[in-house]
């Protein structure tokens, strides 16, 4: 089979010709459909931190990934061949890490995965959807919901409306929370009134008049965060979702006056892509997908790099 293989730091990927893996005892073999591009996959190639995260090299990357069942391992009864499923690049399961990172992930033709690490797919979804909604999705929802605890009638800010922030701001507008949405991208100020946003402006802080409840930076670039905590309601919540920069100086008066609770909300869980699948299946959440081909994916990770992506971009693949 084809797969795109990463070999090393500052090194394109290598499109080479694989075995298709055979499914251990509790995996699945799965026909890929679709493997989600992301900034984290532009990390790896470009950053020599990532390489401890790397069970080896080469490896095969892509950790936003749906496609069907075509196999299954010994033990497996949860599932059945020809299930649509997404994988939660959690690892729940017993490998050690998310595919693309402790074992080959979806830029390949097939993948093969822990059981536990499926999530059924609703009909009504495309693959394309079901692969974005595995990591953008799900960390978009986590952030909202599970650790946001965002509910109706919330006064919710939005920082960031990019490819998690769109669905972050959509979930809270679903939720019945009144969004208001900070993007200095003001290309995108329409798409985030159509999403439901009251209001868009450039900064956290070009919003006096309103009385924050939850603020959730999807922008993490240090600025960001540092204003969310200095507008937030006293015993409001700031939740961090975004790693634009890697440090933040937090103004230490606003964070004890506000008496803020900042939290940090990395990833998610299985349970959240359900929550994002029944969004997409009911027709509420609709994301900007870009896709592109399987042989189109190193030019997708450029793209990315060069910040030319608007929405989430997803390789759709047989």
């Amino acid at each position: 089979m084809k797969a795109w293989q990463f070999t090393a730091t500052h090194e394109p990927l290598q499109l080479a010709d694989i075995p298709v893996p055979t499914p251990a005892p509790g995996e699945v073999l799965l026909k890929m459909r679709a493997a989600g591009l992301c900034h984290s996959d532009v990390g790896v190639m470009e950053d020599e931190g990532w390489m401890p995260l790397l069970a080896h090299t080469p490896i095969t990357i892509g950790h936003e990934n749906a496609g069907e069942i075509v196999e299954l391992g010994e033990g497996v009864t949860d599932f059945k061949v020809g299930d649509r499923v997404g994988v939660c690049p959690t690892a729940e399961g017993a490998k050690n890490g998310a595919p693309g990172y402790g074992f080959d992930g979806g830029f390949a033709e097939y993948m093969a995965v822990e059981a536990a690490d499926l999530v059924p797919m609703p009909d009504q979804i495309s693959f394309a959807q079901g692969a974005a909604a595995t990591d953008a999705g799900m960390t978009s929802y986590a952030a909202v919901i599970t650790n946001g605890k965002i509910k109706a009638g919330d006064t919710v800010g939005i920082i960031g409306f990019g490819g998690l922030g769109q669905i972050g701001a959509r979930v809270a507008v679903i939720t019945g929370a009144t969004v208001y949405v900070a993007e200095i991208n003001r290309d995108i100020w329409d798409d985030a009134r159509a999403a439901g946003a009251k209001d868009v402006r450039a900064s956290i802080k070009d919003f006096p008049e309103v009385t924050f409840d939850v603020i959730v930076d999807f922008a993490g670039f240090g600025t960001t965060t540092a204003d969310a905590v200095d507008v937030i309601r006293r015993d409001g919540r700031v939740v961090l979702v975004g790693m634009g920069r890697l440090e933040a100086a937090i103004n230490t008066k606003s964070l004890i006056l506000n008496q803020c609770e900042l939290k940090g909300s990395n990833g998610g869980s299985k349970a959240d892509i359900a929550g994002i699948y029944e969004l997409m299946a009911q027709g509420k959440l609709n994301p900007t997908i870009t896709e592109i081909g399987f042989e189109d994916i190193p030019d997708g990770l450029e793209r990315l790099k060069a910040g030319q992506v608007h929405g989430r971009l997803v390789a759709t693949i047989g």
